[in-house]
């Protein structure tokens, strides 16, 4: 079985959640969603994060019920598992859109307890895309490579989280670039500095086996730094 179809047969799986009101598909899947006919090549990771906002939680978490192929981590309640290997394992996260991009915190719940990451409130809906017949909505890729980008990120993690990045700016179109630039603009200067310094740790990234050469995308990576720089002071 592909990547490709682990992902498509997730989403299926997941499609009581994913259908949930406010709910995005978001971090390293959307890159492979967003290329030409779902080819998910961009393979970086080996689960689906999902988005809920926390004015969704408890419709969100009264639907978990339907997810008939997975069950919570005993570690880790916001992750579950699948029962069979050909699905990837949900990672859900909790977005806010009142929270300040660099805080987070805990929302405690007996059935589906959230981290919930200020940089997500960054992140704002774009298209809704009907695979197999799940309807999911996605992030605009602007808003989700700035988040991406705004957080200190560090280890294995952090650079898998850099080649993300990287994937979304290869689908990013025109627009999408241009909603970046303007919500980097409307940052924090020290958080104007996490992105340029995250993008220059792309640039000089080595490459990984399976994942995404970040030395093809050095180019675009470069244009990007030089337009955030521009009438930044030296």
């Amino acid at each position: 079985m592909t990547f490709r179809d682990r992902l498509l047969a997730t989403i299926a799986a997941a499609r009581p959640v994913l259908e949930a009101p406010g709910v995005l598909i978001v971090g390293s899947e959307v890159p492979n969603l967003l290329q030409p006919e779902v080819a998910a090549t961009l393979v970086v990771s080996q689960d689906l994060d999902i988005g809920v906002p926390i004015a969704h939680h408890a419709e969100v978490a009264s639907r978990l019920v339907d997810l008939r192929q997975f069950a919570p981590s005993a570690e880790e309640p916001s992750v579950w598992v699948p029962h069979m290997p050909d699905l990837l394992e949900l990672n859900f996260v909790g977005m806010d859109a009142a929270q300040d991009p660099a805080e987070a915190y805990v929302l405690a719940d007996p059935h589906l307890p959230l981290l919930v990451f200020g940089a997500l409130s960054l992140v704002v809906p774009g298209k809704t895309l009907d695979i197999g017949g799940s309807r999911v909505r996605l992030p605009r890729a602007g808003g989700l490579l700035l988040e991406k980008l705004v957080t200190d990120r560090t280890g294995d993690k952090g650079e898998r989280d850099l080649l993300v990045a990287l994937g979304l700016l290869q689908v990013a179109s025109d627009d999408d670039l241009s909603e970046l630039v303007a919500g980097y603009r409307a940052l924090r200067p020290e958080l104007q500095y996490a992105v340029r310094s995250n993008l220059t740790q792309l640039s000089l990234l080595a490459p990984h086996e399976g994942m995404p050469d970040p030395r093809t995308g050095r180019t675009l990576v470069h244009a990007l730094l030089r337009t955030l720089e521009r009438g930044e002071p030296s």
